[in-house]
């Protein structure tokens, strides 16, 4: 499997992405910029979920956010991966590493069943969806920790 990983960080575009000297800033500033997007996204539609903003209609403004969210997402996969692909050989041995991919899971599983749970309406969700929002805040929240980890092991 150490082959595959070190196989990564040779590909040409890797290879070039190393050697520019504006391309993996740029990717990083890039990635920075869809987490911040993402977790802002995640944070304000949890929190209308959880009853507050509630001058604001919650079915538009949780649609809206939704769309953001799945977009930063996107965004944050496409730069992560790139910045794995520097040091994949590396990031794959580490722990955090691993538990931060393991976050992302099941911050994905947890929105697909909130996707599946949650109503339209514009009265705050109660019951599980309630449960599903507050795990959302804390999934999300320990990704980015987990992240910034990465950068100081």
């Amino acid at each position: 499997m150490d082959g595959f990983f070190a196989g990564i960080e040779q590909l040409a575009l890797v290879r070039g992405l190393k050697a520019s000297f504006v391309a993996y800033p740029i990717v990083n500033a890039l990635h920075i910029m869809s987490i911040g997007t993402l977790l802002t996204s995640v944070w304000l539609m949890d929190l209308r979920i959880l009853g507050a903003f509630r001058a604001l209609p919650q079915a538009p403004f949780v649609t809206l956010l939704r769309r953001t969210a799945l977009g930063a997402f996107g965004g944050a996969l496409v730069t992560g991966s790139l910045l794995f692909s520097v040091r994949a050989s590396e990031y794959v041995a580490m722990p955090i590493f691993l538990a931060k991919m393991g976050l992302i899971l099941l911050a994905g599983a947890n929105f697909l069943v909130f996707v599946r749970r949650a109503k339209g309406g514009d009265e705050p969700a109660g019951g599980a969806v309630t449960v599903l929002a507050m795990l959302s805040l804390v999934l999300w929240t320990s990704v980015l920790f987990a992240g910034r980890f990465i950068g100081f092991l």
